[in-house]
């Protein structure tokens, strides 16, 4: 494993094929706007931390959005994270528990629907016996985050976080101090105005400082 490689250009760990699409069987093959999104998130700085925690990656339905969350989960999770770390995806308030990014993670580790070599898959946590690393899903009413000590947490769709209950989760799942790479990202077509207070929110903060690449923005 070519791991100084992928840590200095995240999309090589994509081009290379460890992770490969479900459908194809082949190395999944990037939008410009996807590469340029990775490279610019997940490229550590010289110290080691990443350049951002709060991450946004905004564009229409159907544009891959799902996939590509699910791919940075996985890069954090194998190349970045270490021993013990914790990802979390989490569904928003009109989604299944489990959640579109946390099945695709599972997809992506067992394309054939078997046994996957790198994780133990269950309906709601993946667990990598050679690192002690997790994922799990969580619902978007989940009462127990408080003690989560996350590497990478997942919002899909985050117009759908319109409860109470959701904005407390949000609040609950901030990137840590303690962890030299703690990050959260967000993915999310535009929604309506006054839809989700939390993606307006969001979307004015990214605004108010300096656009980095297509739907990224430092928070």
């Amino acid at each position: 494993m070519d791991v100084a490689r992928w840590k200095s250009d995240p999309c090589s760990f994509f081009a290379d094929g460890v992770i490969v699409n479900p459908e194809t069987g082949r190395p999944f093959e990037l939008y410009p706007a996807q590469e340029r999104f990775l490279r610019e998130a997940l490229t550590v700085t010289p110290d080691g931390r990443l350049p951002y925690s709060e991450l946004l990656f905004s564009a229409p339905k159907k544009s891959g959005k799902t996939a590509l969350a699910a791919l940075a989960t996985l890069y954090i999770i194998l190349v970045l994270g270490g021993p013990y770390a914790e990802g979390y995806c989490v569904a928003n308030d009109f989604d299944q528990a489990q959640g579109r990014v946390f099945a695709a993670i599972a997809r992506m580790l067992s394309p054939r629907g078997g046994e996957s070599s790198l994780a133990k898959i269950t309906a709601s946590k993946i667990e990598f016996p050679s690192t002690g690393a997790t994922i799990t899903a969580l619902a978007s009413d989940y009462a127990g985050a408080a003690g989560a000590n996350p590497t990478i947490t997942v919002f899909d769709e985050l117009w759908g976080y319109v409860s109470e209950r959701s904005r407390r989760l949000w609040d609950e799942m901030v990137p840590v101090p303690t962890r030299k790479i703690s990050v959260r990202l967000t993915v999310s077509y535009a929604g309506y105005e006054g839809e989700s207070k939390l993606l307006e929110e969001l979307y004015r903060r990214g605004l108010a400082g300096e656009e980095i690449a297509p739907g990224l923005y430092p928070c």
